[in-house]
C-alpha cells in the first residue's frame, strides 16, 4: 500500500464575484486578485501502484478534481460569510473540509481518499481524517478525528554523554555531540492534537499556544539540558528522549482536545515523532 500526497494552492478573493484562473499552480490557481486569501489544502490517498503508469493516481487529476469541485465550496462560503461579517473559525473549517472530502471522495478510481488537510499559515495545519489501516482507508470510520497541528522553536544547548561509557566509547558512539562542553541547537517542536470529528471541539488556538508555551517552552528555551532540566539529569538529552519529554510535559492539558502526537526537529534533517 502506498500513500501519495499532493499540495493544491488556490486564492480567492472575497470581494470579487469570482476569481481569475490564472497560470501558475505553483503559487496559486485560481490565482488571486490584489488582497485575497491564500489557501493550501493537501490530498492524501491510499492504494496500489498502477503498472501500466507507475501512478496510485495522476497527480493532474488531484489537481483537476480540487479546482473543480473543492474551490467553488471554499469560494462560496468565504464569500457569504464574509459579506456578512461572519467568522469562520476552527469548527467551521472542519465542515468545509468534511465537505471538500465529500466532494472528493470518489474521484480517485481505486485509490482512497485518506486525509484531507488545509494550511492555515506556513507553521499551522488542520487535518480531517484517520489512521490508514488495510481494507478500511477511505470509509467513513477513516474520517472520525481531526487533527490541529502547529510548529513552534526554542534554542537549548545539550550534551550527549553517558557516564557508563567510557571517554572512547563516549566518542565512539555519540561523535562530535559528545563535546565536553556541550553544543546549542535552535529546535522546532510540532504539536498535533485531535478530537473527535462529530465533537468539532478542538481546543482554541490561543489556549493551544499558551498550554505548549507555558508548560514547555518557557521551560527549555535557552536553557542548558542537561543542567537546567532534572529531567534530564539521568537521561541523556536526545531528540528522541526531548520529544518523549515534551509529551509528559503537555498531555491532558488541551481541555477537550487530546494530544497525539510531538515531532522535535535538531536540524532540518533530523526529527523524531513521539505518540505517548
Amino acid at each position: 500500500m502506498h500513500n501519495l500526497s499532493r499540495k493544491v494552492r488556490f486564492s480567492i478573493d472575497p470581494f470579487l464575484p469570482e476569481d481569475s484562473s490564472g497560470f501558475n499552480s505553483f503559487s496559486s490557481r485560481p490565482a488571486g486578485e490584489g488582497l485575497s486569501i491564500f489557501f493550501e489544502l493537501c490530498v492524501e490517498l491510499t492504494g496500489e501502484v498502477e503498472p501500466s503508469t507507475g501512478f496510485i493516481t495522476n497527480v493532474i487529476d488531484i489537481d483537476k478534481n480540487v479546482r473543480k469541485y473543492v474551490v467553488p465550496v471554499f469560494a462560496e462560503r468565504i464569500r457569504k460569510d464574509f459579506r456578512s461579517g461572519s467568522h469562520i473559525g476552527l469548527p467551521g473549517i472542519t465542515e468545509l473540509l468534511k465537505s471538500a472530502r465529500g466532494q472528493l471522495a470518489d474521484k480517485f478510481g481505486t485509490a482512497k481518499l485518506n486525509r484531507i488537510g488545509l494550511a492555515l499559515n506556513p507553521f499551522r495545519t488542520i487535518t480531517l481524517g484517520g489512521e490508514p489501516r488495510p481494507n478500511t482507508v477511505g470509509r467513513d470510520e477513516d474520517c472520525k478525528m481531526v487533527y490541529l497541528s502547529e510548529k513552534f522553536e526554542f534554542a537549548a544547548t545539550h550534551k550527549l554523554w553517558n557516564e557508563q561509557f567510557s571517554k572512547q566509547r563516549n566518542f565512539e558512539v555519540f561523535g562530535k555531540c559528545a563535546n565536553p562542553t556541550g553544543h546549542g541547537h535552535n529546535y522546532i517542536v510540532e504539536v498535533t492534537i485531535k478530537t473527535a470529528a462529530d465533537r468539532n471541539k478542538l481546543t482554541a488556538i490561543a489556549d493551544f499556544e499558551k498550554t505548549v508555551d507555558n508548560e514547555l517552552i518557557r521551560v527549555v528555551d535557552h536553557k542548558n539540558l542537561n543542567v537546567d532540566i532534572p529531567y534530564f539529569s539521568e537521561i541523556i538529552p536526545t531528540v528522541e528522549n526531548i520529544a518523549a519529554f515534551a509529551w509528559e510535559r503537555i498531555a491532558g492539558k488541551f481541555g477537550d482536545s487530546t494530544l497525539h502526537c510531538v515531532t522535535v526537529w535538531e536540524t532540518d534533517r533530523t526529527c523524531c515523532s513521539y505518540y505517548g
